[in-house]
């Protein structure tokens, strides 16, 4: 299996260093580094370092404000007012119809976005300033989380300048998910770069294949397995993913090396998938 899924890589990530290190399973050095490596997928000539100065900049322009607040919730009051309310980036419904939403360099540009792209930008200009602001990946909303002497605040960079106690975020986050409580306070720890960067990759991907995009599915989908190379329903989704990007060859290697370890109810669809890329692979011959 492991060659065959080795055939389908085109893609070099020697150059993207944050990327790397989360393949080689180790820590990441600056999350918003990692973001701008996907962004330089769908923009080959973006200037991270610019962007990363951009970042550098603001976070001098917040520094004192560590100095003049008088408690931490004030202190992350003053953060979110400079960054939604003085810069004016904040969150858009629009933002989740393109994927400039979930690109750093373009959140910055546009002063919009979706969730995790603002809570990234917000978790970068803390960690410049000394401040363990942590993302967390909560069901259908990422937050940021700070701990404070008060108890734990999170604060949802998408709405601006909105500060949430735990049991706060809780009942909202049950209420906006449906979900039990139990559930969610699973996922309010703080989220590693890999969850993060996993779900940066989810969600454009939901978007490219929305948009049936699948060139850059295609792009998304081999850095997914590439992060999780273990993960049965990544590696089929990317041979599904090579049929409609016209990669019918490599979908039926990929597809057929997965059908002695398949769960039995995926059996039949995979089945079918195979017998969809052969008939695409017949129509070139």
């Amino acid at each position: 299996m492991e060659g065959c899924l080795s055939m389908t890589f085109e893609f070099d990530y020697s150059r993207d260093a944050e990327f790397s290190r989360l393949l080689a399973r180790r820590p990441v050095h600056d999350l918003a580094t990692a973001a701008l490596e996907l962004s330089r997928d769908a923009q080959p000539d973006l200037d991270i370092q610019k962007t990363l100065d951009w970042i550098d900049r603001r976070a001098a322009e917040l520094r004192p404000l560590v100095a003049q607040a008088y408690s931490e919730r004030e202190l992350v009051s003053k953060i979110a007012g400079t960054v939604a309310g003085e810069w004016g980036i904040v969150g858009s419904p629009d933002a989740y119809q393109e994927a400039e939403g979930s690109f750093l360099d373009q959140v910055i540009e546009k002063r919009r976005g979706i969730p995790i792209s603002i809570s990234v930008l917000y978790v970068a200009l803390c960690q410049r300033i000394g401040l363990d602001l942590s993302l967390v990946a909560a069901p259908l909303h990422v937050l940021t989380r700070f701990e404070a002497p008060e108890g734990t605040l999170f604060l949802d960079a998408f709405a601006g300048q909105r500060i949430l106690t735990y049991d706060e975020a809780l009942t909202w986050l049950r209420d906006i998910s449906g979900l039990p409580k139990s559930v969610i306070k699973r996922s309010l720890g703080p989220a590693d770069a890999r969850t993060t960067i996993t779900r940066m990759l989810t969600n454009l991907k939901v978007l490219y294949s929305r948009q049936e995009d699948w060139q850059s599915v295609w792009r998304v989908q081999n850095r997914l397995v590439a992060l999780n190379p273990t993960d049965y329903r990544e590696r089929r989704d990317l041979g599904i993913t090579a049929i409609n990007a016209e990669r019918p060859g490599v979908a039926i290697r990929l597809l057929e090396s997965l059908l002695n370890s398949c769960p039995d109810d995926d059996r039949a669809a995979l089945s079918e998938q195979i017998d969809r890329a052969k008939q695409r692979l017949s129509n070139w011959n």
